[in-house]
């Protein structure tokens, strides 16, 4: 049976096959964390970037959504979540998120991914989620 600190080393081990690209690998150790707390944010949250690396985009804005739900005030997941709906073709809604990213946390990244510069269109992309 696993113990906490095995959930611990299988999130740990996650977030470096996140870094390595290997974004599968990386779903499948945080599926057995999340069964077990379903609540972790931090989890979720690695396992919506995966989800995004692995371009099961329907998947990370569900995952996205979920932290938002709990942690509304989190600019990461509102960019991340803006960078998956930009990618799915869905900019208006992309829009609001980059804005809302940029809004809690002005970031240079955000606040050029939310337009704030350059007005509402035009421009270059904002930058890859981490």
């Amino acid at each position: 049976m696993p113990t906490p600190e095995t959930y611990v080393i299988d999130y740990r081990a996650a977030e470096h096959l996140l870094d390595a690209r290997d974004p599968r690998g990386a779903i499948q150790l945080l599926d057995a964390v999340i069964a077990a707390y379903p609540e972790h944010t931090a989890a979720r949250l690695l396992r919506a970037r995966a989800f995004f690396l692995g371009a099961q985009l329907r998947a990370a804005e569900m995952e996205f959504g979920y932290v938002l739900e709990r942690e509304p005030d989190n600019a990461f997941a509102h960019f991340a979540l803006a960078r998956t709906l930009e990618r799915a073709a869905r900019p208006d809604e992309a829009r609001r998120h980059f804005r809302l990213a940029a809004a809690l946390d002005p970031r240079p990244d955000f606040v050029a991914a939310a337009g704030f510069e350059r007005g509402a269109e035009g421009g270059s992309p904002p930058p890859e989620p981490r």
